[in-house]
């Protein structure tokens, strides 16, 4: 089969569910010990799924009363799992608000050459506040205006990746020659934005350049993903809302000189399994009902929205007046347009919504060959090219997908059975991009 499923794990803390650091099974402090995350990645080996994605965002949460709201830092814990591992990718997230051009460049390529390849990097442009605060910045700017930087930022560190071309190490012990200087390249960029010399004081990578991964599903994301992304991590509720999303995102690389099909697609999907529908959504319950007080489903959900808990009514649809963004809502603005069309779509009652739902992703809680057939139906119309499967407990809801639900898509010819590729970019089927010095050196 010429096309395959592909799977990214979304992997921060100890799990997506905020109430997953009481599981019994868990060390409290789980989520700084690397062998819980060691585990995790471990697992996701063995099934030979792509890669792992870790979340970040650089500020304590207001949460962390009742739940760890807390992440290590993401290059770091990539760098330890790399020599823990030895074929799932590792793609940390990390802001182009918050990093120099530079430093970040030179932090994913040799967490590339670390892991041998292995390594992506999830753009972000940060739209938390309190996080930009931590860095000395007192206002965060609009989010033209922080696409634009990014435009800039990633534009300028694929130069500072390729600024080594291929050939350029030598190495040569006997000769004593090492490298040849002619095919490293000073980048001199001076843009809008930022001002780097270069070159890069690291070689290429051992995939051409580390995988470009984005997650925002905003109008200037969706362009943003069109001109840069190689994969999506994006949200969908509704079928034919991710038909659309697939359609523009695509059309537009198009528009702007890429192939379509040089774009993975694979949105987030927090699959709760049991050996019945009715166990594997007891089990989802089991978490909903170790919430507190303050932080029950229903306040959760209006406070992700941006609206007073007191404008939903559990057993009625979501009030069409909630369709608006508020102008004071901080948070992904794809999330929020992805479920309110679904709750649109379907006229759900906020009660239904909430067994589908959690932190802005959809929830399928159900049988394992349920939950594949869920999967193959959303590949199959070419909307989505996998997933990014996000477990609401880790590792336990991770194994239970990667034990029972993989074997299934093996079965029906879906999904791999062993690696095939030593690398991110090779797992995904991704090209190699050409270095964009070589054109210079034609002929050297």
């Amino acid at each position: 089969m010429s096309r395959s499923l592909h799977f990214l794990v979304n992997i921060g803390s100890a799990g997506y569910h905020p109430a997953a650091w009481q599981d019994p099974a868990l060390e409290p402090d789980a989520f700084v010990r690397l062998d819980h995350y060691v585990r995790a990645a471990r697992i996701a080996e063995r099934a030979h799924l792509d890669g792992l994605l870790f979340p970040d965002i650089p500020v304590q949460q207001p949460s962390i009363a009742s739940a760890p709201a807390a992440t290590l830092d993401p290059v770091l814990l990539t760098s330890a799992l790399a020599v823990s591992t030895e074929r799932v990718g590792l793609i940390p997230t990390a802001t182009t608000t918050l990093n120099r051009p530079y430093n970040l460049a030179r932090r994913i390529l040799s967490l590339d050459h670390i892991s041998d390849g292995r390594a992506g990097w999830n753009v972000v442009t940060t739209f938390e506040p309190g996080a930009a605060r931590n860095f000395g910045i007192t206002e965060l700017p609009d989010r033209d205006e922080r696409y634009r930087r990014a435009d800039e930022y990633v534009r300028l560190v694929q130069r500072l990746w390729d600024s080594w071309e291929d050939g350029a190490l030598i190495a040569d012990q006997v000769g004593g020659r090492f490298a040849d200087p002619g095919r490293v390249h000073a980048v001199e960029h001076r843009g809008q934005f930022y001002s780097v010399a270069g070159p890069l004081n690291v070689p290429r990578s051992p995939q051409g350049r580390p995988v470009l991964v984005q997650a925002g599903a905003s109008t200037q994301g969706r362009a943003f993903a069109a001109a840069h992304a190689e994969v999506v991590y994006t949200t969908h509720f509704g079928l034919d809302g991710a038909v659309a999303f697939a359609d523009d995102v695509r059309g537009a690389a198009v528009l702007r000189g890429r192939a379509g099909t040089d774009v993975r697609i694979l949105p987030g999907l927090v699959p709760v399994v049991g050996a019945t529908a009715i166990q594997a959504r007891d089990r989802f319950d089991e978490l909903q009902n170790r919430l507190d007080g303050d932080s029950a489903p229903v306040r959760q959900l209006a406070a992700w929205l941006g609206y007073p808990d007191a404008d939903l009514d559990p057993d009625a649809p979501l009030p069409a007046a909630l369709f608006e963004l508020p102008e004071t809502r901080i948070g992904p603005e794809g999330f929020f347009r992805s479920l309110t069309r679904y709750a649109a779509e379907t006229g759900h009652t906020v009660r239904h919504l909430l067994t589908e739902f959690l932190g802005g992703h959809r929830v399928v809680a159900d049988t394992p060959d349920r939950i594949a057939d869920h999967i193959e139906r959303w590949w199959r119309t070419g909307a989505v090219d996998g997933f990014t499967i996000i477990p609401a407990v880790l590792p336990a809801h991770l194994e239970d997908f990667v034990d029972q639900v993989v074997p299934i898509l093996q079965q029906r010819g879906l999904f791999r059975a062993a690696y095939e590729s030593a690398t991110l970019r090779g797992h995904l089927g991704l090209s190699v991009p050409a270095n964009s010095f070589a054109t210079n050196t034609v002929g050297r």
